[in-house]
């Protein structure tokens, strides 16, 4: 199958080409980068020479993605909303990973991005990319809005939790830590070495663009706090809920049952590994994993729910491709790691 990749050059866009790489039935053949156009792939990326000595970034065109099997955009948010337009019909699927199609609620992407949307008549044609969450919407597919990184660590912590009513939906907080890749690639002083080497800071106080996703995500009011840590890669989502007495037999929830619906959850998933153990983002590195586990403290009713998950992987580019291989019918882990780069 024939693939495009538009924003090639950012943290996002090269690790959908190292996944495409081992892909066995995608080819890139176009890598669109405006800024880095007409340069090797390799030069900048040299990690990617053995399996693109011969790609460069190009300076591409919508005319250019006509006809392609798969096309992924890797752009900065906004930049999707225009695009999207000339090429509803002309690409055989479209995974856009920025946030441009992920809300259904084009007032709340007024609210929480400070501008109207572009082309809000396509809002309700996307279908959102969260396969274990999802599924079912994308099969068939041929517009996928992939879900974001920290949506899809809080989303996979709670949404069982949610939807078997064993916590309440509302008084929700997520509490979660980036690693600097999350900021992608362009400098800025936030994610210059010296600002974030040896810090860990908050960012994005009660405004964080991500908590209208999270709470489309699980269905639940969630207060939603994004911290910065100093890693290249990883996402560590900390999730609070208030418990529930079991629905059936109106006795106090344990642990074993919260541990118990992730589980049940996810006991056919090849991505979700549930655990007693905490999880850490280490053992999800480059893979497209995501580590689950809970606990239900009885001294104070809070269910705590954790997730870790790599964020450029599960939390980007690895559930693009995901998100392309259902929606195309090939076996879902196609191209896929599931197994994390240690030490």
């Amino acid at each position: 199958m024939r693939v495009g990749v538009l924003g090639a050059s950012g943290f996002t866009g090269v690790e959908l080409l190292r996944l495409c790489a081992s892909h066995p039935e995608f080819d890139v053949v176009m890598a669109g980068a405006e800024t880095q156009a007409g340069r090797a792939v390799s030069d900048l990326y040299p990690s990617l020479a053995a399996c693109y000595s011969s790609l460069a970034f190009t300076k591409a065109s919508t005319s250019d993605l006509r006809g392609l099997d798969v096309v992924f955009l890797a752009l900065p948010h906004g930049e999707s909303q225009m695009l999207v337009r000339e090429l509803v019909g002309e690409v055989g699927v479209l995974v856009d990973l920025s946030a441009d199609f992920r809300l259904r609620d084009r007032g709340a992407y007024s609210q929480w991005y400070g501008q109207a949307h572009a082309s809000p008549e396509l809002l309700g044609r996307f279908v959102y990319g969260l396969p274990e969450l999802f599924r079912p919407d994308l099969e068939g597919a041929s517009l996928i809005a992939a879900a974001g990184c920290y949506p899809t660590a809080a989303g996979l912590a709670l949404a069982p939790l949610v939807r078997a009513g064993v916590v309440e939906p509302t008084g929700i907080i997520v509490d979660a830590a980036s690693g600097v890749s999350g900021a992608g690639r362009k400098l800025a002083h936030s994610s210059h070495f010296n600002t974030v080497d040896e810090d860990f800071t908050a960012y994005s106080l009660l405004r964080h663009r991500h908590t209208p996703e999270i709470e489309q995500v699980i269905g639940g009011e969630v207060l939603f706090t994004a911290h910065l840590a100093p890693m290249n890669r990883g996402i560590l989502a900390t999730c609070y809920a208030r418990s529930r007495p079991k629905p059936a037999a109106g006795v106090a929830l344990s642990t074993e049952d919260v541990i118990g619906v992730l589980e049940e959850a996810y006991c056919e998933e090849p991505f979700v590994v549930v655990s007693e153990a905490p999880p850490s983002t280490k053992a999800t590195l480059g893979s497209n994993c995501a580590h689950l586990t809970a606990r239900v403290d009885p001294r104070t009713g809070w269910v705590v729910s954790i997730c870790a998950i790599d964020n450029l992987t599960k939390g980007a580019s690895g559930q693009a491709v995901q998100c392309a291989n259902i929606a195309l019918g090939i076996d879902e882990i196609s191209g896929l790691p599931r197994v994390g780069v240690y030490p």
